[in-house]
């Protein structure tokens, strides 16, 4: 690019001038960014090369407005209206009135590259050219156009009718009247603008494709099932849906283009696309669009799964039988424990309370009493449930009273020398045969099993807080736990209504390995200066449907543990980007742990 002459800035377009906008490229995207544009009165010009993708956006512009009509969102005049501002062409020139541009053609630099070229020479010279990419380089966009200081990013989420996000991404070489006409024209289509800086990912997707890819290395390394992994993302976290199920709708290899880009900035091995990425992107499985990916769905395009040789037996297909359970001993008195024992005594066990002291015991029963109260008043319990799951527990200040419990499940503080010592005790005072769990989230089963002379019995169940209301556990077995003991474990999970996801004894179990480094990550951008909190939880929760930001979610969870887990992930897989934030470690250093202090990453009412 040769010299320029410093650029009238005056003649950036305001958000009230962008009225005729052009979508260069209409696949499922860009459809969906026509359909919010002229919905919203602007006029629009949808440009394809692909005659057939221009029929399929007219089809799906009249199917979803008819749908507003039949839902009572938008008169009839206002759908006619709407179809009427959209026009369609095959030919780039088309382009030539229109205020902004916004390009999504596929995510190939060389093909932006010519479309940006081409628009060059094509549109006013007031015309600000965006482009919709998630993991290409703006700056290298803007640098090679004639314009640079009107070429910026604006990534849309998928489907753009329905997500709220919208991420602005500015180069050090774009104009800020041009972010702001753009900014202006996202919040006047009914969406949720954030600024941020040119980097592969941004915020949403920076933070969401290292994560997808941790789940496609862990499925790859057979720890555990693709449905068990999705699973446990879906009931542990609250997701809209699992991470592998994520791949195949945004496309194997759509998921690789944008790790490939995020690693090429970062070097971080978190960013190295899993290579089952590239071998299933490879084969052409690239997920619903071909009918194949990590799932088999009906047809190209179908969201219906199928089975195929990968899904699992019917329940129980070849399983061990177990061992009979009708009594559980819960050893502890907070509130895991007294969750958890709630949990077995609403579904019929007999459930035995040890805590370190009659009084602790009887404490724990009246928690469990109150919050069986709430579950009456909202009337998802009977009073007379109440009563029955009420008299089925005994308080005790021993674990002497666990003599003839078939099942114990401790869930005593996380410290493996505390845990260690309980097992020792279970071991001499549980009865032959009595299965013993431990409810841990980061330490390593096996070393409470090897703390007893009986290994075999020795299993994880990690249930999820609070146990009530949260339906996965993760049943963790170890090298040395028997079959029946796992069969045993799996059956009571059903009969307590719990979805169980097995998983090997390895750190974080599925979900703390997954969850917790993208925390870390999270923390990571705010420590750069890249966003700030209350823009990274926004875009999580508008881009990715998260019901919690990350930095809600770390306040919540307390700065300190979240800290001691990253250091047990980072300790297990030696991996550099699992290493704790430092502003994660001064925080906690300062005794600025979340909600439970009243400060963490943000400052909370003391009650």
């Amino acid at each position: 690019m040769g010299p320029q002459s410093t650029p009238d800035l005056s003649t950036v377009p305001s958000a009230l001038s962008l009225s005729t906008v052009a979508v260069v490229g209409l696949g499922t995207m860009g459809t969906g960014i026509a359909q919010v544009l002229t919905r919203a009165g602007r006029t629009v010009i949808g440009i394809d090369t692909d005659e057939s993708a221009i029929r399929r956006a007219r089809v799906a512009l009249e199917t979803a407005t008819a749908r507003a009509v039949q839902r009572e969102r938008i008169t009839e005049r206002e759908r006619q209206d709407a179809l009427s501002r959209f026009r369609a062409s095959g030919d780039l020139r088309a382009a030539a009135d229109a205020d902004l541009v916004i390009e999504v053609v596929p995510e190939d630099y060389e093909l932006k590259r010519e479309v940006f070229a081409a628009l060059d020479g094509i549109v006013r010279p007031d015309t600000i050219l965006a482009t919709g990419t998630n993991a290409l380089s703006v700056t290298r966009l803007a640098a090679d156009s004639q314009r640079p200081e009107r070429v910026l990013g604006v990534h849309f989420f998928n489907p753009a009718p329905a997500m709220k996000l919208v991420e602005v991404v500015s180069s050090v070489l774009t104009a800020p009247t041009a972010v702001a006409a753009v900014t202006d024209l996202a919040r006047a289509l009914g969406k949720d603008p954030i600024a941020v800086g040119d980097r592969p990912g941004f915020v949403a997707d920076g933070l969401l494709f290292g994560y997808l890819n941790q789940a496609a290395a862990m499925y790859e390394s057979r720890y555990a099932t693709r449905e068990d992994i999705d699973a446990a993302m879906r009931l542990g976290c609250g997701l809209p849906m699992g991470p592998l199920a994520l791949l195949d709708l945004i496309g194997v290899d759509t998921a690789r283009t944008v790790l490939e880009a995020m690693y090429a900035e970062s070097h971080d091995r978190l960013h190295a696309p899993a290579p089952i990425l590239g071998q299933l992107a490879d084969a052409g499985l690239t997920g619903r669009k071909a009918g194949r990916g990590f799932y088999t769905y009906e047809a190209p395009g179908s969201a219906t799964v199928v089975p195929d040789d990968l899904t699992p037996a019917a329940a129980n297909g070849g399983q061990a039988a177990g061992r009979p359970v009708r009594s559980v001993g819960v050893a502890g008195s907070g509130t895991m424990a007294s969750g958890i024992a709630e949990v077995f005594a609403k579904a019929g066990f007999a459930v035995v309370l040890a805590a370190r002291s009659q009084e602790k015991a009887e404490r724990a029963k009246a928690r469990i009493a109150t919050s069986l109260g709430r579950s009456v008043d909202k009337g998802r319990l009977t009073a007379e449930a109440r009563d029955a799951a009420l008299a089925a527990i005994t308080p005790s200040g021993s674990l002497d009273a666990f003599a003839d419990v078939d099942l114990a499940v401790e869930a005593v503080a996380e410290e493996l020398a505390v845990k260690q010592q309980l097992f020792r005790t279970l071991d001499k005072v549980c009865k032959p045969g009595a299965v013993l769990a431990t409810t841990t989230s980061s330490l390593p089963v096996v070393a409470c099993a090897r703390a007893t002379s009986r290994p075999q019995d020795v299993i994880g169940m990690h249930f999820f807080n609070p146990a009530p209301a949260m339906k996965l556990v993760e049943v963790v077995r170890t090298v040395l736990t028997a079959d029946d003991v796992h069969a045993t474990v799996r059956a009571v999970c059903a009969k307590v209504r719990k979805h169980p996801v097995d998983c090997g004894d390895r750190a974080g179990f599925i979900v703390n390995a997954l969850l917790f480094p993208y925390l870390n990550n999270a923390v990571k951008m705010v420590q750069e200066h890249y966003a700030s909190p209350d823009d990274i939880d926004a875009a999580m929760k508008l881009g990715g449907g998260y019901p919690m930001g990350p930095f809600e979610l770390l306040d919540v969870v307390g700065l300190d543990v979240s800290l001691a887990i990253e250091k047990v992930l980072h300790a297990a897989f030696r991996d550099p980007g699992l290493a704790p934030a430092p502003l994660l470690e001064h925080l906690v250093a300062a005794g600025c742990l979340g909600r439970k202090t009243g400060r963490g990453f943000r400052e909370y009412a003391r009650r």
